[in-house]
C-alpha cells in the first residue's frame, strides 16, 4: 500500500483530495477498481474517472477538476508519471547477468566482452563479435561472422544468419529472422533459379524489431536500417532496401525489394510497397495502403493506389454517398422519362390535330370553288 501523496513525491505531482488516501495499485480507466489509481489525461477521460470505480487518477495540468471531491495528482506529463507508478507496483523483472551458460554453443572463435550474458541453448558460431553489456536470450543462433554492438538485447528464438550487423543499444524482440535469403529468382527453361544472395542486413544504433518481423539480405550489398528506426511484430523488409532513420513502420508492413525510405517516415499497419520505390523524409502513409510510385517527402497519403490524404478522404466521402446517389439518379431517369412520354403523346397530338384541320380543308374546298364560281 502506498499514500496518495508518496506517489506524488515519486513523480512529483500535486495532490488534490486526502492525501493520506491507500493505493494498492494501478489500473487502467477501464479496468481500475477501488483501491487503485488510474490514468486521465484530459478532461473527457477525467469525467469518465469521477464515474469509475477507481479510487485516484493521475491528470494533465489542463484538466479542470472544480469542485469535485476527487483524489487526483496533477502531474506535467501523466503518462510518464502513470508509468513510474504502475512500475511501483508491478516492477519489471531485473535479470542478473549470468555471463556464458555452459548450456550455450560458444564457438573459441568467437570475440565476447566479459559482461555479456548468453542464456542456455543460445548458438555463437564462429567469427562473431558481441559488444559489452549485450545479453543473448535462450535458443538464439548467430552465425559466422555477425557483429552485435554493445547494450543490445536478443530476445529468445531469433536467428542472424551469416555476416550480419547490428549496431549498439537495439532490441531485437522473439523470433526476429535477420538475413534469409532475398525473394528474387531469375526464370528460364521452365525453373526459377536463386538469384545471388551475396549481400548482408545491417541494422543501425537504437533499433528496435519487433516480433517476426523479417529483413531479408542484400544480393550483392547490403539491406539497411538506419539508426532509431523502429519496426512493429511481423514487419516485412525486402532484399537490397535502405530504410532511413527513425522511421515508424507498424505491424504487417511489407515492403518490396530494391525500395528505399527518408528519415522520418511513418508508415500504418498492412502497408504494402512495391519493389524499386523511392519514398521520401516525413512521409506518412495511412494503414493498409498499396503504394505502387515513388513518393515525394512531406506528404500525406494512403489508399489503393495511394493518393494525397485529402484527395482520398473525398473519394471516400463521395464512394459513401453512392448509394443515396444511385436512388436520385433511378428517380431523375424516371422522372424524365416520363417527361419524354408526355412530350411525345403531346406531340402525337398535335400532328393528329393538324392532319385532321388539314383534312377538314381539304374537303370544305371543292364547294368553295363551287361557290366562288356561282358569285362569278
Amino acid at each position: 500500500m502506498r499514500r496518495l501523496v508518496e506517489l506524488a513525491e515519486l513523480i512529483d505531482g500535486q495532490v488534490f483530495g486526502n492525501p493520506d488516501l491507500k493505493i494498492s495499485g494501478a489500473g487502467i480507466l477501464s479496468k481500475a477498481t477501488s483501491e487503485q489509481i488510474t490514468f486521465a489525461a484530459d478532461q473527457k477521460y477525467f469525467d469518465t474517472f469521477l464515474a469509475s470505480n477507481a479510487d485516484a487518477a493521475i491528470v494533465g495540468p489542463d484538466v479542470e477538476i472544480g469542485t469535485e471531491s476527487a483524489n487526483v495528482i496533477v502531474a506535467n506529463n501523466p503518462e510518464a508519471a502513470f508509468a513510474k507508478i504502475v512500475a511501483v507496483f508491478r516492477p519489471p523483472i531485473e535479470r542478473a547477468k549470468t555471463g556464458i551458460s555452459p548450456q550455450a554453443i560458444v564457438s573459441p572463435s568467437a570475440m565476447i566482452a566479459d559482461d555479456v550474458t548468453v542464456c542456455p541453448g543460445a548458438v555463437i558460431m564462429d567469427r562473431v563479435k558481441i559488444g559489452c553489456g549485450t545479453v543473448i536470450y535462450p535458443n538464439v543462433t548467430v552465425m559466422e561472422d555477425c557483429q552485435i554492438g554493445a547494450n543490445t538485447t536478443v530476445y529468445p528464438n531469433t536467428t542472424l544468419y551469416e555476416n550480419t550487423i547490428v549496431g549498439d543499444r537495439v532490441i531485437i524482440h522473439a523470433g526476429v529472422v535477420l538475413g534469409a535469403y532475398g525473394f528474387g529468382y531469375k526464370s528460364g527453361s521452365g525453373q526459377h533459379q536463386l538469384s545471388a544472395q551475396l549481400g548482408n542486413v545491417v541494422i543501425g544504433n537504437d533499433v528496435e524489431l519487433g516480433a517476426n518481423t523479417t529483413i531479408d539480405r542484400g544480393t550483392y550489398d547490403s539491406t539497411t536500417i538506419g539508426d532509431g528506426t523502429k519496426l512493429d511484430n511481423m514487419v516485412m523488409i525486402g532484399h537490397n532496401c535502405s530504410i532511413g532513420e527513425h522511421n515508424l513502420l507498424c505491424s504487417q508492413v511489407g515492403i518490396a525489394g530494391s525500395s528505399t525510405t527518408g528519415d522520418f517516415v511513418v508508415m500504418g499497419g498492412q502497408v504494402g510497397v512495391g519493389d524499386h520505390l523511392e519514398i521520401g523524409s516525413n512521409v506518412q502513409v495511412g494503414a493498409k495502403s498499396g503504394l505502387m510510385h515513388n513518393i515525394e517527402a512531406d506528404q500525406k497519403i494512403f489508399g489503393i493506389p495511394t493518393r494525397p490524404a485529402r484527395e482520398q478522404m473525398q473519394i471516400i466521402a463521395a464512394t459513401i454517398k453512392l448509394p443515396a446517389l444511385r436512388k436520385e439518379f433511378k428517380s431523375a431517369m424516371r422522372r424524365i422519362n416520363e417527361l419524354e412520354k408526355t412530350q411525345s403523346s403531346n406531340t402525337e397530338e398535335a400532328i393528329d390535330e393538324a392532319e385532321t384541320s388539314e383534312s377538314l380543308k381539304i374537303a370544305e374546298s371543292p364547294a368553295e370553288n363551287s361557290d366562288r364560281r356561282d358569285a362569278a
